[in-house]
């Protein structure tokens, strides 16, 4: 195993510990561990393809990392309940069926064409969760009377607004992906 398919396998393994600290009291702890994972997450695809060390085992440990990762952190948010389960839901299914389908062309030798918003859909969605980290991690400590941004965050529904547009987004991206693959999508079921 080289080492970018190590980084996808330790951002597997933080997953489980980011999600026992954001849920005991140590927020900060949580945010650390995310954060730790989240640049993992940027690392190994840059060092597979600076190294030439891409293999089909990396292709598909790297985009289920992120997705365990991120998805993770969204449905431990709507169980903390700043954000709703369906807009978990849309993240979830479009990562899912995107991840999933690709997997199965690409296992019958057709080649998807990845758009560089895909990527910044990832982008997107590990900030407003960082942010989301940071917004808990401050009120954990108390900290309104210090920065009254908090309050402001609550009061407008900052995180709720920021994670339905990355929901939106999400959705579009997918919807995007496909329509870049349709061609390939319709190659692969006229030759299977």
């Amino acid at each position: 195993m080289n080492l970018p398919n190590l980084l996808s396998l330790l951002r597997i393994i933080l997953t489980p510990l980011f999600i026992i600290f954001l849920f005991s009291d140590d927020k900060l702890l949580a945010l650390i561990i995310f954060a730790v994972a989240a640049i993992t997450d940027a690392y190994d695809g840059h060092l597979a393809r600076k190294y030439n060390q891409i293999t089909s085992q990396g292709k598909f440990l790297d985009p289920l990392a992120d997705k365990i990762l991120v998805l993770s952190a969204f449905f431990s948010f709507a169980f903390i309940g700043i954000i709703d389960f369906w807009m978990v839901g849309i993240i979830t299914f479009r990562d899912m069926f995107i991840t999933g389908l690709r997997w199965i062309i690409s296992n019958k030798g057709f080649e998807f064409v990845t758009s560089k918003l895909s990527k910044y859909k990832t982008a997107f969605q590990l900030t407003i969760i960082i942010l989301t980290l940071i917004f808990l991690t401050l009120e954990s400590f108390n900290m309104e009377s210090f920065i009254p941004t908090i309050d402001l965050i609550k009061q407008y529904k900052i995180i709720y607004m920021l994670t339905l547009f990355t929901a939106i987004f999400t959705a579009y991206t997918g919807i995007i992906y496909l329509y870049a693959n349709r061609f390939v999508i319709k190659d692969f079921i006229r030759n299977n």
